[in-house]
């Protein structure tokens, strides 16, 4: 967890960072995006906005309301997501939403992977869509002693 807290900081929930004392300027995203139904954990857990620290869109068709810092959005999600991108700013992030990350696919630069040595059986698909094989290449590995590895990978070209 410490690589994640070192290098990835910006992306965990406010809660955490105030928890772990990680405060200041923001240092690799800015911005995160969050289908409906991540975004609904959260609520139901009394945090309307894991990610003040971000600029925080949700992707719905079906919410129609949200914390007064989050952006909701029901329409276009890729077209979207091309307007924040030619925005200036640092990275965006995607957490939780399978459905949303195979409908953004096209515009995913990076996926981050962390993989466990430990087989659970069923799991939420990382990007619950049609088959659409896009090509990504290792751009860097962290091993750990646990047998946990960090992948990140870059698109091709």
């Amino acid at each position: 967890m410490g690589h994640l807290f070192q290098h990835y900081g910006d992306t965990l929930p406010f809660v955490a960072r105030e928890a772990l004392g990680i405060a200041g300027e923001l240092t690799r995203f800015d911005t995160v995006l969050e289908g409906r139904k991540s975004y609904e954990s959260g609520v139901v857990q009394g945090i309307p906005d894991a990610y003040t620290h971000l600029k925080h869109y949700v992707f719905s068709s079906t919410l129609t309301e949200a914390a007064p810092t989050v952006e909701l959005v029901a329409g276009d999600a890729l077209a979207k997501v091309k307007e924040i991108k030619q925005q200036e700013g640092l990275g965006i992030f995607l957490v939780g939403g399978g459905g949303l990350a195979a409908t953004l696919l096209p515009e995913i630069d990076e996926v981050f992977v962390k993989q466990h040595p430990t087989v659970m059986g069923k799991g939420i698909p990382m990007f619950n869509g049609g088959f659409s094989p896009d090509r990504f290449e290792l751009a860097d590995l962290t091993r750990f002693d646990s047998g946990v590895l960090f992948l990140k990978y870059q698109r091709r070209g």
